[in-house]
């Protein structure tokens, strides 16, 4: 995935504002090694855009779950998935910067 695809990918996701709003607020106790480890359960991403690139496809499942009222859904799952996309697309803009 190039940067331009994520960066698009990105800025394409229209999601509740509730959601959106939950997953702000725990960007401020996210830490990388512990959350990328258990959200993933897969070694850390070396970077931002790797990190991205694992965790866009698990989103858009879960997101797809949630509007299909799939009995699987979690919502406690998609806002972590939530929190490590909006902390690693921060980390990944400052670094294309």
């Amino acid at each position: 995935m190039t940067m331009c695809n994520i960066a698009s990918e990105l800025a394409a996701l229209r999601r509740p504002g509730l959601l959106v709003e939950a997953a702000a607020h725990g960007t401020a106790r996210y830490e990388r090694r512990r959350d990328l480890r258990r959200m993933l359960r897969v070694a850390i991403p070396a970077s931002p855009k790797a990190a991205l690139e694992k965790l866009l496809p698990i989103e858009a499942a879960l997101e797809n779950r949630r509007k299909t009222a799939d009995k699987n859904y979690s919502l406690a799952r998609h806002v972590d998935i939530l929190v490590a996309l909006l902390a690693e697309a921060q980390a990944f803009r400052r670094s294309a910067a």
